[in-house]
């Protein structure tokens, strides 16, 4: 299970896994209650890269980020470090 802090947003937390670049398991601490579970359902079993475009760059009332952005970033980052350099 990969975590990540989130940055200006309500929820503190998140969490989740990819199997084969499917996610799975999303969870987050803190923040709508309801609303983040229905994300995480919402995007479990969705391929990593299709998650990421549909959420990255949403805004939440008067920040520049979300939740759901806030997702998008962290599967992009977990994305970027299990890319194995060519040797």
């Amino acid at each position: 299970m990969f975590e990540y802090e989130t940055k200006g947003v309500c929820s503190k937390k998140i969490q989740f896994e990819i199997q084969d670049n499917i996610v799975k398991k999303v969870s987050f601490l803190g923040g709508c209650n309801g609303n983040l579970q229905g994300i995480g359902s919402l995007v479990e079993g969705m391929k990593v890269e299709e998650v990421i475009n549909r959420l990255e760059g949403i805004k939440c009332g008067g920040k520049n980020t979300s939740c759901p952005a806030q997702l998008a970033i962290a599967l992009r980052q977990q994305a970027v470090s299990q890319v194995v350099p060519n040797a």
